[in-house]
């Protein structure tokens, strides 16, 4: 049985310059996601909806693997949108304001009967109290500009302006919230070496 990598078959998306801003467009595509708000170093609510979020995931891609599809396939990055209802006020000072959607790319051939069905199996084997808040959505954010940050989330402000100073001196406008995707493990890799996509969704002027 082959295993689709779905990082390389979307692979702009997965792969970004460390150099310089890249612009690109991100297709519709459906995740499991879940809303949330406080620091996510410290909040329980984040890690709990990281857990259920991966527990998920990972249940749906053994149902297909093991079910009348027969496809295998690695689970994706984790996500994250994050934003501030007053964004003047976004700052890494006030992380316990800051409000988050976390997200994992499903599939295609994913659909809502099959994550209903997942969700019932997490159910019996954990008790995960974010299961019940994971959402099946799609999300479209068309064009784009992101570039790679490697290093601890901690010093992303740089080249977050590096990708803002962009948008602004290219003619562009930024319409969406500030996306981030974790191709690290934070558990495994060493915080020099943590490898995030910065992404903003952006019009032009």
């Amino acid at each position: 049985m082959d295993k689709i990598d779905f990082k390389k078959e979307f692979k702009e998306l997965y792969k970004a310059s460390s150099k310089q801003v890249q612009i690109v467009n991100v297709p519709k595509l459906n995740y499991l996601k879940i809303d949330g708000m406080g620091n996510p170093n410290t909040a329980q609510e984040y890690k709990d909806a990281v857990e259920a979020l991966f527990s998920l995931s990972y249940t749906v891609k053994f149902m297909i693997k093991k079910g009348s599809m027969g496809i295998d396939y690695g689970v994706m990055p984790l996500q994250g949108l994050w934003y501030h209802d007053n964004m003047e006020l976004f700052s890494q000072e006030r992380k316990e304001e800051w409000k988050w959607t976390s997200l994992i790319m499903q599939p295609e051939f994913v659909d809502k009967e099959l994550i209903d069905e997942a969700v019932d199996q997490v159910k019996k084997k954990k008790d995960l109290s974010s299961i019940d808040k994971i959402k099946f959505e799609s999300l479209d954010e068309g064009l784009v500009a992101q570039i790679m940050h490697i290093g601890p989330y901690s010093e992303e402000m740089p080249t977050i302006e590096k990708l803002h100073n962009f948008i602004e001196e290219n003619g562009y406008i930024k319409v969406g919230n500030h996306h981030e995707i974790y191709l690290s493990d934070p558990r495994k890799a060493a915080p020099e070496n943590l490898k995030t996509i910065l992404r903003q969704p952006i019009a032009k002027k």
